[in-house]
């Protein structure tokens, strides 16, 4: 080839750079949208007209604006319409299933509870996070677990998962006894002040960030304090961009919000760097023969073991490398999860307990009698089914989170539905909860009697998902409760304050606009 030629070729290759970026941008923002929106016509499944490149961003944003501008006149757990008022709106107008637009996504919404159960049981790695949420997420908690799809989360599912099994998981219960102790003292030494008005959820997520600090870090609170605070900053931050359509680009932008995140993002991973590297020197000049037996001693540990088997893994095409920048964002996750999830089922128990006295009491009964008047233990808790139908109860009416989000990486068959290969699949938890069709006439009522009988539909009780691809510490967030509650409740009665402003709103997870504000009463001994 001459030289003139060769010269030609280059000439053109920014030219034919920009038809590639021209061509995917075009496909995966208007053709693919385009096909999966016929296919799904084609089944009777349509929904609200979206606008252009907006999609149904905006009408959304105008019903949950409007249906939270001023908060609730009692204490009424009739939640869907004020949190969802998009999934009420476009239900009653197009069924049970339809399509709605997040900027150019289709998402579709079903309530089925079979198809629910195939999804979750079936697809658990032909189905995941959407780049879309990834993107959302990727200064937030990263690629770790929560995030993670197909092979890669089958890898990090494996390796997480002995944390929150067996003795592993026993062993975390002294940590939550003695953090709560410390958190119960702090309370008597309010009451004791003349304080007796006590907005619990600062004291839950204060609580709940202790034990996680301890469990995965094995660090002092401060240190895991400042990681809290930052990532608390970070969540509400990606929540107002969850609620505006993500250009393309935009996150490149040198705008104040795109640097603050990226700031905030720097400042965690900086810290938490300095725990990794301070467990490293530690293991590396042999004051510790691992780097710990926590969650982040765990993962640096089978991270060790991959770098000497490395050339193994190589050889057998794993295709998994689990790296610091991975590892530091399965903190970030289970950070996040790990305090803010249980610290708000934490702060709205209290609250249906507060405002439920007479179960308030058979709680305290049952764990006076179980426990025989002495300190909570580990072998207590299988015990305490009152307390268990409780914090069901609690999670039924304020789930953590309102909708749970799959998008199909290949073509999937769904019940009696063709699901084609990108779209989107949302299941409003929070609607399901709360369906009368599923759990009868008195659906926003407080009945945690409902739950004394372990045999219920499939798929309509999802607050953990389900499935192989459910929460993986639901059985860590389910002892950390019980232990808290049963401490908690053993030391003090509680009636709910006349300042309480019932305000529930979305902040990526349900959360109490004003907290949870209750009136102490110490129980003596």
């Amino acid at each position: 080839m001459s030289t003139v030629s060769l010269l030609s070729l280059f000439s053109l290759l920014p030219f034919l750079i920009v038809i590639r970026i021209a061509y995917d941008t075009l496909w995966f923002y208007w053709l693919t949208p385009r096909r999966i929106k016929r296919t799904m016509e084609k089944q009777g499944v349509c929904g609200p007209k979206p606008r252009l490149i907006l999609g149904n961003i905006l009408d959304m944003a105008a019903l949950i604006s409007k249906s939270t501008s001023s908060d609730m006149p009692s204490i009424t757990h009739d939640i869907v319409s004020r949190l969802l008022p998009h999934y009420v709106a476009w239900s009653s107008i197009h069924g049970k299933r339809f399509i709605y637009w997040n900027g150019t996504e289709p998402r579709l919404c079903i309530t089925d509870t079979d198809m629910i159960k195939e999804l979750m049981t079936k697809y658990s790695t032909k189905a995941g996070k959407s780049w879309q949420q990834q993107q959302g997420a990727k200064h937030f908690i990263g690629r770790g677990l929560l995030m993670a799809n197909g092979h890669h989360w089958q890898h990090q599912r494996h390796i997480v998962a002995p944390a929150f099994i067996g003795d592993k998981l026993k062993s975390y219960a002294g940590y939550m006894a003695e953090c709560t102790q410390h958190i119960i003292e702090s309370l008597g030494i309010e009451v004791e002040s003349g304080k007796n008005e006590i907005e619990i959820g600062a004291y839950m997520t204060k609580l709940t960030a202790d034990i996680i600090s301890r469990t995965e870090f094995n660090s002092s609170y401060e240190k895991g304090k400042q990681i809290f605070q930052l990532l608390t900053d970070l969540q509400h931050l990606v929540a107002q961009a969850s609620r505006n359509l993500c250009l393309p680009g935009s996150r490149f932008f040198p705008n104040k919000y795109n640097r603050e995140i990226k700031s905030l993002k720097m400042e965690v991973e900086r810290l938490l760097m300095e725990i990794i590297q301070s467990r490293k020197e530690c293991a590396e000049v042999g004051r510790s023969q691992s780097y710990g037996d926590d969650m982040l001693g765990m993962l640096l540990n089978e991270m060790q073991k991959q770098t000497q088997t490395q050339t193994q893994s190589q050889t057998r095409g794993n295709g998994f490398n689990l790296n610091l920048q991975i590892i530091m964002d399965e903190c970030k996750t289970f950070f996040f999860a790990g305090h803010d999830t249980t610290a708000l089922l934490l702060t709205w128990t209290v609250m249906l307990l507060a405002s439920n006295p007479k179960w308030q009491d058979k709680v305290r009964a049952e764990v006076k009698q179980v426990s025989n008047g002495g300190p909570i233990s580990i072998e207590h808790l299988s015990k305490l089914s009152l307390l268990h139908m409780v914090i069901n109860e609690s999670l039924r009416l304020y789930p953590p989170a309102t909708v749970l989000p799959r998008m199909a990486f290949e073509d999937l068959k769904l019940g009696d539905l063709h699901i084609p290969k990108g779209l989107s699949i949302w299941i409003p938890v929070l609607a399901i909860h709360h369906s009368e069709e599923l759990w009868g006439k008195d659906v926003n009522e407080f009945n945690p009697g409902r739950f004394a009988s372990k045999s219920y539909i499939p798929g309509r009780f999802i607050p953990f998902a389900s499935g192989p691809r459910n929460c993986v510490g639901q059985s860590f967030a389910m002892m950390e409760a019980k232990i808290i509650l049963a401490m908690l409740i053993s030391r003090f009665s509680f009636t709910i304050s006349d300042n309480y402003r019932h305000a529930p709103v979305v902040v990526l997870t349900i959360k109490p606009k004003y907290g949870v504000q209750v009136c102490l009463t110490p129980i003596h001994p």
